[in-house]
C-alpha cells in the first residue's frame, strides 16, 4: 500500500500523543481525526487503539504519510510501555502542566497527561493541575515527598522496565484491594476500606468525607488530588519489603485474600530468590 505524503506537516511537540498530533492535522485539513488516521491505516478502529499499540508496518505507513521516522511515531505511542503498567493509562487527559501546555491552538495533548502514576510534569518538574480546571487541594500534602519516590518507581517500570523485588504497578493493585475492618461496617461503606488505608489511616476518613466511590485494581487511575497517597503507599511498601506485604495480607479475608495472594505471590518468590542469591554471594 502506497501512502502519499501530506503536503503540509505540522511539527510535533515534545512528548505529544500520536492521536493529538493526528488530530491537529485533521483540524488543519478540516476532516475528522479518525478519517485522517484511517486514510493511512484503514484497519485501525480507534485513535486510542493507535495510541496504545502500532505494528512496525503501521508505524512505517504513518511515518511516510507524516514525513518522519517510524521511531518518532513509536515514541508518540504507548507501544513500548510495560504490560504491567497499561492499566494506569487513562482513557482521556486527567492532568495538565500549565508551564508546558501554553501558547498553541489547538493545544497538544501530551502522553504524560494520560499517565495515571504521575503527579509532576516529566518535562519541567512542575506539579500537575487538574485537566478540567476544577482544582482541588490534596488532603495528603504531607506525603508529597514520599509520593515522588513512588512516582519514580512506577515511571521506571513503565518506561524502562525496571523492577526490583516487586512490580510497582502490581503494588498499586494490591493497595487498591479491599481490606477487612472490625467491627464490620455497613454494606454500603465496604468500598472505602482498602489495603492502602492500613498504612495510611487518614485515607478512610478522607473517603468517608469527600468520596462516593474509589478506583479499583482493574481501573487504578486516581483523581489527581488523591493520587499522592497511592504513590506514597507504593514507595512505603517497596521500601518495607515482604514483611510489610505479609502485614497487609493479614488485613484481607476470603475472596480478597485469594486475589491478594495471586497478585503478591510472584513478589514473595522474587524476594526469596534475591535473598538466597545474596546469601550465596556471602559464602
Amino acid at each position: 500500500m502506497v501512502t502519499q505524503r501530506l503536503p503540509v506537516i505540522l511539527p510535533s511537540v515534545t512528548d505529544e500523543l500520536l492521536s493529538s498530533w493526528i488530530g491537529r492535522h485533521a483540524s488543519f485539513y478540516e476532516v475528522s481525526p479518525l478519517i485522517m488516521l484511517r486514510h493511512c491505516i484503514p484497519e485501525i478502529r480507534s485513535q486510542r487503539g493507535a495510541d496504545l499499540h502500532l505494528t512496525n508496518a503501521q508505524e512505517i505507513r504513518l511515518a511516510n504519510m507524516f514525513a518522519t521516522k517510524p521511531s518518532a511515531i513509536r515514541q508518540m505511542t504507548f507501544t513500548d510501555m510495560a504490560q504491567s503498567s497499561r492499566r494506569l493509562i487513562a482513557v482521556r487527559p486527567t492532568q495538565v502542566c500549565v508551564n508546558c501546555n501554553a501558547g498553541q491552538e489547538p493545544v497538544p495533548v501530551l502522553r504524560s497527561q494520560l499517565q495515571g502514576w504521575r503527579i509532576t510534569c516529566p518535562l519541567c518538574g512542575n506539579q500537575f493541575r487538574n485537566f478540567d480546571d476544577h482544582e482541588r487541594a490534596s488532603p495528603f500534602q504531607q506525603y508529597l515527598d514520599t509520593a515522588r519516590l513512588g512516582e519514580k518507581l512506577l515511571d521506571d517500570e513503565a518506561k524502562r522496565g525496571i523492577k526490583t523485588w516487586a512490580s510497582p504497578a502490581g503494588i498499586v493493585r494490591l493497595l487498591l484491594m479491599r481490606r477487612i475492618e472490625l467491627p464490620f461496617p455497613a454494606e454500603e461503606e465496604l468500598w472505602r476500606f482498602r489495603v492502602l488505608g492500613k498504612i495510611i489511616p487518614e485515607l478512610d476518613h478522607v473517603l468517608a468525607e469527600s468520596c462516593t466511590s474509589f478506583p479499583t485494581p482493574q481501573h487504578p487511575v486516581l483523581p489527581l488530588h488523591l493520587r499522592a497517597v497511592l504513590l506514597a503507599g507504593v514507595a512505603m511498601v517497596h521500601s518495607g519489603g515482604v514483611e510489610m506485604l505479609h502485614m497487609l495480607r493479614r488485613s484481607t479475608l476470603a475472596l480478597h485474600r485469594q486475589r491478594f495472594d495471586r497478585e503478591a505471590m510472584p513478589f514473595f518468590v522474587r524476594a526469596s530468590q534475591m535473598r538466597h542469591s545474596t546469601q550465596m554471594q556471602l559464602i
